[in-house]
């Protein structure tokens, strides 16, 4: 008898309940009826019989109700499934309700530190942006995975970005070898970090004991959007996942073996899970140039096809098979503590439920080679500014909506609530605007980080000067002949029409002058008036396009 038990797996004592089309636990189910039977007490006094067709049990009326029970749950479990097809990661979090306190109990919560709100971009309103981070790190997975024991870096990255309404979504990839300016932080247990003027993206995490909350500011800071949560997975999680779901459909245009990634592959369609899935993800060397670049549209190829296997599959309809994804996630899951319980997940699941699979649209933020080291790469401006602007303003990459209505008083919409003071000027070439940027506020560092931002919205030629006398205002210069530029300036930063005013002392060959004021601490870069399209060639995979094959 002990035997039968063991074999018993707990997955499958969760069983409908009919009276709430919800699931319960039942001890005995998945038990044999004999065992059932021989456990069970001597039967108490019948009761007196009911009416023919009462109940549950009798007659066609009983049968309507049954039906209609296993059609309302499936209704509901496929939305469900929505929810977690458009966030993976939280996919077992969300349907998983009905085991709270042990899936609870699996999940990893931390509290960030972000710094003054001041210093944040505005909110996104009823936007979300999640950042997803695959960390690197080989804790107690063995020397076969490389340096072991390495706490990790931000290895794969995206920004996963949630339209308000709930019609599409868009991820952006950031590549780990991008250099960036990482800003201080401090860790969740009170270690001060300083920041770094120029560094490797991935290293936002792990270096120096940088948290995810680091990688947060550092996201935040390049590209002038507000991140709402993080969700943070390791290598583990991969294999676990993909097998938790029965495998993952993925395509090779060629034979890949990669002795770096273990991955041996045939050219044509493949089912993976486990260290192969995990293999998969990693392959660099072996496919394209060889490079990160390389290796983020195979992750954005597994990404999607998860996204599908769920979504298509009746995972969630299946007690056993939700089971096994849902302990698999909330293991592997590290979020910030306003995501860090089921129901939070669960309401988060449903919330991008609404999110088609065909307008979930993947991407790469634009990068160059660096003139300084060619095994690292940097923003390619504009086009790295014109995409942060995209999802800053709500605007979808799967097709070209038309521009928002006027908001109504009050909005919390960042972009309806940035003022355009040049709103009827021409469009202008920013890449070529030398702007110059002195700091008045008082604060060290303000200016570079100014310049950041100001970089990654198209301006490319920004750059520091020395500081200005103390200000309480943030103002705008420009020489005769400019104020078209002077307007797209100020409009990129969210500034007033009375912010900007012409210098009748600059000449013509002068450029713009940003002067840094003390109110900048109280109000951060908005993200302005988002364009209209994407840029030309920008890279991008469809989370329904089933032809996308690794080369």
């Amino acid at each position: 008898m002990q035997q039968d038990s063991q074999e018993v797996d707990p997955a499958d004592q969760w069983v409908l309940d009919p009276d709430t089309g919800q699931y319960r636990l039942d001890p005995t189910a998945g038990i044999p009826a004999q065992r059932r039977r021989d456990a069970a007490p001597a039967p108490a006094p019948a009761a007196a019989p009911a009416a023919a067709g009462a109940g549950h049990g009798g007659g066609r009326a009983g049968h309507r109700r049954r039906g209609a029970t296993r059609r309302t749950r499936r209704r509901r479990a496929l939305k469900w499934t929505a929810g977690v097809g458009a966030l993976v990661l939280v996919a077992g979090c969300g349907g998983a309700y009905y085991a709270y306190q042990h899936f609870n109990s699996n999940i990893t919560a931390v509290k960030v530190q972000l710094g003054s709100e001041a210093e944040r971009p505005k909110a996104a309103g009823d936007a979300l942006n999640i950042l997803v981070i695959g960390t690197d790190s080989r804790e107690g997975l063995g020397r076969e995975y490389g340096d072991e024991g390495s706490t990790g870096h931000a290895d794969t990255t995206l920004l996963f970005h949630v339209a308000k309404d709930r019609t599409n979504a868009t991820v952006v990839s950031i590549p780990r070898d991008l250099m960036v300016p990482i800003p201080d932080c401090e860790t969740t247990a009170g270690k001060k970090i300083p920041g770094s003027a120029r560094a490797m993206f991935n290293e936002s995490l792990g270096q120096e004991g940088r948290d995810p909350g680091c990688t947060w500011k550092t996201v935040e800071k390049m590209t002038g959007i507000r991140v709402d949560h993080f969700v943070m997975v390791n290598f583990d999680a991969v294999k676990t996942l993909s097998t938790a779901v029965g495998g993952v459909e993925v395509c090779a245009a060629k034979d890949i073996n990669d002795p770096d990634s273990h991955l041996k592959m045939t050219k044509g369609r493949h089912v993976v899970q486990g260290d192969e899935a995990l293999a998969f993800v990693r392959t660099r060397h072996a496919v394209g140039l060889g490079g990160d670049l390389t290796r983020i549209p195979l992750q954005q190829q597994f990404i999607s096809s998860m996204i599908r296997s769920i979504k298509s599959s009746d995972t969630l309809t299946s007690p056993t098979k939700l089971w096994k994804l849902a302990d698999a996630a909330t293991k592997a899951l590290t979020v910030d503590d306003g995501i860090g319980s089921v129901d939070k997940l669960k309401d988060l699941a449903l919330d991008v439920s609404k999110v088609d699979t065909k307008n979930i649209t993947f991407t790469t933020a634009p990068v160059l080679d660096d003139p300084k080291d060619e095994n690292r790469l940097v923003l390619k401006q504009p086009d790295a500014g014109q995409v942060f602007s995209l999802v800053a303003g709500d605007r979808s990459l799967t097709e070209a909506p038309a521009a928002p209505a006027p908001a109504s008083p009050g909005t919390s919409d960042p972009a309806a609530a940035a003022p355009a003071p040049t709103a009827t000027a021409p469009a202008v070439d920013t890449k070529d605007t030398r702007v110059t940027v002195r700091n008045g506020s008082g604060t060290p560092g303000q200016a570079q980080q100014a310049v950041d931002k100001l970089r990654a919205k198209g301006f490319a030629k920004a750059a520091t000067a020395a500081n200005a006398a103390a200000t309480p205002t943030t103002s705008v210069s420009y020489p005769a002949g400019s104020a078209d530029e002077a307007g797209a300036l100020a409009t990129a930063l969210g500034l007033p029409a009375d912010a900007v005013r012409e210098d009748p002392k600059a000449g013509a060959k002068d450029g713009l002058v940003l002067v840094l004021g003390k109110d900048v601490l109280a109000a951060p870069a908005a993200p302005g008036a988002a364009p209209t399209e994407a840029p030309k060639d920008l890279q991008r995979v469809q989370a329904d396009d089933t032809d996308v094959c690794a080369k």
